[in-house]
């Protein structure tokens, strides 16, 4: 496979020995480079030699001599290199199969790519992988892996899964545990499915791992509105989440008896759904899992409560500030703010819980809340100087929401200033703080 080099580092090592844009990279000590992966591996030697081809296809060689790990200052196109690995499932749980029409395409790719899950910290079903992924895995010690494993159950999990390959899961995840790639997991929990006595024979099989498998989340299945010829799935009752949270505490408690890890961790929406405190923040293992919605509440909490307690003793406020948030999030930030207000006096903060209309009542988190239903339930409000958005409703490279609605075209519908708060608990209340205390 051929790498088209696109620029040079300026001052680099391949800077110095003549390589040009337009030409291509070939083989690395006669490897083939099938993605960054293999780049990195390979150029981590003292000595390599790299094949190249020039742009009118003329091949050549250069020899390089560097220090461990330094860069030789090639950049290419494509900085993964190859091509993302699609997902070979159907599973009965898929958000994606769950999305309207119409919304951007990049939102309708399922990616199923151990490389992503190394480099991103993405979930693989690893049922797209073949012996040889393994071994390269392996090879690389590309740890940690994370894994979307939802049963052991062989049969279930083909079944939740729609594919063969699915029965393959504790064969694998063995394979990585002799190798000692440290792993993550990942339970999409549905009701009358995967849990109950399904859930035990899974944790059962899985603490075969444990240490090596550091910690293993359980989170709900995520139903939108858009479910017409999809598997019928059912929402969780509290009554569900606390038996779920009796179910799993015995597990948490051995396994921090045993290997001083609980290894075994429930999304917030559990404790939320239950109405049930959320754990200290020392039962999160150091929230390894917290992209997967475990103990974000608890460290968006804690991180407020000690940076509320800084607020200088004479802050004083003016004006009024509104706070965007959703149905799940909404009593600890109405809590937190509460709590600013004692604190810095003669400001107003509205938090305002937006229900999510175009997903549907089921989904209510707030990195899914789209700018059409923010728009319809803040219209003829009186929202003051300033609407605080949470930084996770944007995407990573610009100020747009899930269904394409621009930050700029909020602004000028609602005509306030809109500004975009971080989810840290710190980075909330500094902004709130700042917000209240500004000369207006």
């Amino acid at each position: 496979m051929k790498h088209l080099v696109t620029g040079i580092v300026p001052g680099s090592i391949a800077e110095e020995l003549g390589i040009e844009a337009g030409d291509c990279l070939c083989a690395i000590d006669g490897h083939d480079i099938e993605d960054v992966l293999d780049y990195d591996f390979y150029t981590n030697a003292e000595k390599i030699l790299l094949d190249m081809e020039t742009v009118d296809g003329e091949p050549y060689q250069a020899e390089i001599e560097k220090n461990e790990n330094e860069d030789i200052g090639l950049l290419f196109e494509d900085s993964f290199m190859g091509a993302y690995k699609r997902c070979s499932n159907a599973c009965i749980f898929c958000f994606i199969d769950q999305l309207p029409k119409g919304m951007r395409p990049t939102l309708y790719f399922k990616d199923d790519d151990s490389r992503l899950s190394f480099l991103n910290g993405n979930y693989i079903t690893m049922t797209n992988m073949k012996q040889k992924d393994i071994d390269r895995i392996i090879r690389f010690h590309m740890s940690p892996m994370n894994v979307s494993v939802h049963t052991t159950d062989p049969e279930l999990r083909v079944r939740m899964l729609k594919n063969p390959r699915a029965v393959e899961i504790m064969k694998q995840m063995r394979q990585f545990y002799n190798a000692r790639i440290v792993m993550n997991g990942q339970i999409v929990l549905c009701r009358g499915i995967n849990d109950g006595a399904a859930l035990e024979r899974t944790l059962t099989d899985l603490m075969e791992f444990v240490p090596m498998m550091q910690s293993l989340s359980i989170v709900p299945v995520g139903l939108t509105k858009y479910r017409e010829g999809l598997y019928p799935l059912e929402p969780f009752t509290r009554e569900d989440a606390r038996a779920l949270i009796r179910q799993v505490e015995p597990w948490r408690e051995k396994c921090f008896k045993q290997y001083g890890l609980h290894f075994v961790h429930l999304a917030d929406e559990f404790y939320i759904l239950a109405e049930e405190p959320l754990p200290p923040k020392e039962a999160y293992d150091g929230y390894l899992q917290i992209e997967n919605g475990v103990g974000m509440m608890r460290l968006f909490l804690d991180e407020a409560e000690e940076a509320i307690a800084a607020i200088p003793a004479d802050a004083k406020g003016s004006g009024t500030v509104s706070v965007v948030t959703a149905q799940c999030a909404y009593p600890f930030i109405q809590d937190t703010v509460d709590r600013i207000l004692e604190r810095v006096p003669g400001g107003k903060v509205q938090v305002f819980c937006i229900r999510n209309d175009f997903f549907g009542e089921h989904i209510t988190v707030t990195g899914l809340l789209t700018g059409k239903d923010i728009l319809n339930q803040l219209q003829d409000k009186d929202l003051g100087d300033l609407i605080l958005l949470p930084g996770n409703l944007l995407r990573s490279d610009a100020p747009i929401l899930l269904d394409d609605v621009t930050v700029e075209a909020l602004k000028e519908a609602l005509q306030t200033e809109i500004d975009s708060v971080q989810s840290s608990g710190r980075d909330f209340v500094h902004q709130i703080v700042t917000c209240l205390m500004k000369e207006r």
